[in-house]
Parts: structure tokens; sequence; C-alpha cells
């Protein structure tokens, strides 16, 4: 690994001038404009925050009923695959942790085509994605308040106006209010997972039962039963549905995982990153197991996992309902919807934050002089403002176009879209990783993927497992079908602009870091 750059020496040892360590001293570094002011508890709970979305709280129902308790095992062979991807980020940035994204290692190691389509579509999925999340925002706000009475429909638009406009403030502030916030976010979303684990535990050792109880959500009443692990075990098949519905539970637990990646885009802002980057990233696995794999066995050991039935319009109810349901707690879904709301806020602050870094990290290398102004930061907050501002204008324009006609529907296949063509950039990620494992800029002493050859491969070979089923599958067969388009016609005019250019000619060595390593 390089020496330490404390003083006014750089990783060569050579001494700096007075310009660079007065950035240095102010926690920027040579080359990274934005401020380092992001600590290790701010990435230690912006990556737990990255691992748990409204997916977990309202959707788990729908994946336990697909294959019942071995959705546990799926659960835990996904975030295995992901910790992988997420090493591979991992050493990538640890190696240049100036860089706003790890999308600029595809242009480095692929070439400038690749890393034009990486870039530009993960930052067009993070904008799709940030406006799915605004109009979640809005339904659960809503939601929440019609378990007391108050009917807020009207004002949907209002609302969602409110809460972007709010995220957006955070984010301009500085890096360090983003952090602040993501990490109370995550704190309630720990604390209601924490504590229905606790409570079906409880409610285990004392042989509870409860009554029949009619569910929000649910289109039938729930039936008496009782806590206990002869839920879980009782009747046990690996494939209750079929072996067909235990294969496309992958496609599905993988999408609740999608943006953990969030993590490695604080590197840049990150004080002492590679301190915080390694052990951010080596307890992704200890938070699935805890929060996914922890939350579905409590859930299940109240909740008999047959007794998960979608109502007439196909929805599911949420099991964090139903456990404290069961356990006495009548206002539980005003209680699960408000963390809901809080999770859906995190998402939407998690993915305006990266969104501004990706067009910032894009603006850098664009012809265009428009394009090339919004490579800029603010004077006040060190944070790339113009980026974050057209962004959170992007994404504002959902509450506006589903006013529409017939928007609604096409939105949906836009962000399904959106969801196949990610799995295109991961897999240019991990073949970027390998280029740079046997290219010069290899660092021997860094944050090392084990074994990348095989795990690498393993990793690759799963996302095509993953994108392949979406053709199985009626409602994911046209977003498969676009996504394939997608590669084909704009990778292609990437490929083309950018013919003849092997690679970005960036700085490629080692990038000076604030503090000690």
């Amino acid at each position: 690994m390089t020496g330490r750059t404390g003083g006014g020496t750089t990783p060569c040892g050579v001494r700096e001038g007075g310009a660079a360590h007065g950035a240095r001293r102010a926690g920027r570094d040579a080359g990274n404009q934005l401020e380092r002011g992001l600590s290790n508890r701010h990435v230690q709970f912006i990556a737990i925050g990255g691992t748990i979305g409204t997916g977990l709280f309202l959707g788990s129902g729908k994946s336990i009923a697909l294959t019942g308790p071995s959705i546990v095992l799926v659960y835990i062979g996904v975030g295995l695959i992901m910790f992988l991807l997420m090493r591979c980020i991992g050493e990538l940035m640890y190696r240049s942790p100036d860089q706003h994204t790890f999308t600029v290692f595809i242009a480095r190691y692929l070439g400038r085509g690749w890393g034009a389509f990486a870039g530009w579509s993960y930052w067009i999925v993070l904008i799709l994605i940030g406006m799915s999340e605004l109009t979640a925002v809005g339904t659960y706000f809503v939601t929440f308040f019609g378990t007391f009475g108050i009917d807020l429909g009207r004002w949907r638009g209002l609302i969602e106006l409110a809460f972007l406009l709010a995220m957006m403030a955070v984010n301009l502030i500085a890096v360090k209010a983003f952090g602040e916030t993501e990490f109370w976010f995550s704190m309630i979303k720990i604390t209601l997972i924490l504590a229905m684990i606790i409570t079906s535990l409880v409610m285990v050792a004392t042989h509870f039962r409860y009554p029949a109880v009619r569910m929000e959500g649910a289109g039938q009443i729930s039936p008496a039963g009782h806590a206990g692990f002869d839920n879980i075990f009782k009747g046990f098949s690996m494939a209750p549905n079929g072996w067909m519905s235990f294969f496309m539970s992958f496609q599905m637990v993988f999408f609740a995982y999608e943006m953990i990646e969030m993590v490695g885009i604080t590197v840049s802002e990150t004080r002492n990153p590679r301190q915080v980057l390694p052990k951010a990233i080596n307890e992704i696995i200890i938070r699935v197991l805890i929060f996914y794999v922890g939350a579905l066995v409590a859930i299940m050991l109240i909740v008999p996992w047959r007794s998960f039935k979608p109502d007439a319009d196909g929805n599911f109810a949420s099991p964090f309902v139903m456990v404290f349901r069961y356990a006495g707690v009548d206002w539980a879904a005003a209680l699960v919807f408000f963390v809901v709301i809080t999770a859906a806020s995190s998402s939407l602050n998690s993915l305006l934050y990266s969104a501004g870094r990706n067009l910032y990290q894009l603006a850098e290398n664009g012809a265009n002089p428009l394009l090339r102004g919004l490579h800029t930061v603010s004077k006040r907050g060190r944070v790339p403002a113009r980026a974050i501002i057209l962004s959170a204008f992007l994404i504002l324009l959902s509450p506006v176009l589903h006013l529409l006609p017939g928007f609604a529907n096409t939105f949906v296949l836009f962000t399904s879209c959106s969801s196949a063509v990610i799995i295109f950039i991961y897999i240019l990620t991990l073949l970027a990783h390998r280029r740079y494992r046997v290219s010069p800029d290899f660092m021997p002493d860094g944050f090392l993927m084990p074994a990348y050859k095989v795990t690498g491969g393993v990793a690759i070979a799963f996302f095509v497992m993953v994108y392949l089923s979406l053709f199985f599958a009626a409602d994911t067969r046209v977003p498969a079908i676009a996504g394939l388009i997608w590669l084909v016609v704009f990778g292609g005019i990437c490929l083309a602009r950018h013919r003849g250019v092997e690679a970005d000619d960036g700085d490629r060595g080692p990038a000076p870091v604030t503090g000690g390593m």
C-alpha cells in the first residue's frame, strides 16, 4: 500500500506545495474537489441503508409465498454474490479513492465506449428509480395517514414535491448533512427490524397463541395460530411451488439487493477511506444475515409460511404488520408504514446523492460546454450542486408526468427496464476488475478481492442467469427484451463514438487520501 499522507507529503514522499497542503487540511486532496466530510459512522450506516429497502418491509410476504422457508437460502446465496460484487468495487475504489463513482473504472479498463454506456446508463437508472421512489413516498405517506382516517390523496403531488425539496436541500447543504440524515434514517429501519425479531423470539419463548385477525392489505382474515419452530419446518420442502418458482425467486431477491453498491460511491467524500471502506464492505454479509435472514426467520416463526396469500389484486399483507398485529399492537400498520416512509425517503436521498455524483463525474470528460459546466462544486458545501439540482429536477418530473393519460403503465415499463440494464453494468464492472488485475495499475497490497478469477466468474455467471430468468416470466419478459435493445442500440452508439480509444486517459496513479492509512 502507498505510504501515509500525514503532514504535507504525497504518497510518493514528495513535499507538497502550500496550496495542495491547504486543500488537504480543508478535507480535500489533489484531484478531488469534494469535501471529505463523511465519517466512519456515516459510511457504516449508509451501507446499512443501502442494504435495507422498502421491499423487506412490504414485499417479503410475496417472496416467502413463492418458495417457502427456502427463501432464506436464496437470500443468503444472492447476498454472497452481491458481497463479491462489492469486494470487486471495493478493490477498485481502494486503489483510487478520489473517484466519485465505480463506473469510471469501466472506461479506464474496458475503453471509453463501454465507459460512456455504463456511466450514462447508470445515471438514467438512478433517475428512473428515483422517480419511482418519489412516487412510493407519496403513496406511503397517504397510506400512513389513511390508517388514522385522514385522506390526503388529493395532496399527494405536493407531498412528493415537499419530500424531494427536503432531500435536495439535505444534499446541497454539505455531504455531512447527507451522512447525518442517512444515519438517522438507518437507525429507524434498524430499530423496527430488531424490535420485530425480539418480539418474535419472545412470542416463541412464551409459546404465544394469537386469534384470527383482519390485516390491512389482505383480502381475508388471517387465521389464528401460534408461535413456534414448527411453523417453519412442518411440511418443509425446498421447492413447495415447483422448481421454476424457486428459480424465479432469485431475480426477486436480486432486485431487493439492488443499489447495494451505494456505499462505494461515498469513497471520494469519506475521511480515511482506506480504513473505512474495507470495514463497511466486509460487514455487508453480517448485515444480510441479521437484517434479511434474521427478519425472514423471525416472521416465519410467527406466521406459517403457507399463510401468505395474495388478495384479489395480487397484493400481499406486510409480514411486519402481521407479526405486530398478532402480538397485540393494533397500530402496527401505522408503525410499519411510518418506517416504510423513512425507508423510501432514505432511498430517494441516496439516489439523489448518487445521481449527482455520477453526473458530476460524467461532466468531467464531457465534450459539450454545457455538460462540462456541471463539473463544478459549490463554494460553501463543496458539493456538486448543479449536478444535484439537474438530477432532482428530472426526478421531479415524476408527479407531473403521472398526470398524463397512460403514463403510469409506461413508467412501470421504464423502471423495470432500468432494473434489467443495471445487470449489464454489474457485469461490466466485474470485467473491468479483471482487466485491472492484469494492468500496471494493480495494487498488490490493496483491498484485494479473494480468488478473483473464480469468484468474479461465479458472480458474472450469476448475473447472466438472473437476466435469462427475466425471459421466463410474463411481467419481466418485455423489460428483458427492452434491456437488450438498449444494450445493442445505445451501447453500439457509444462504442462507435469512441472507436479507437482503448481506455480513459485519466491519471492512473494511486490517489492521495486524507489522514492515516
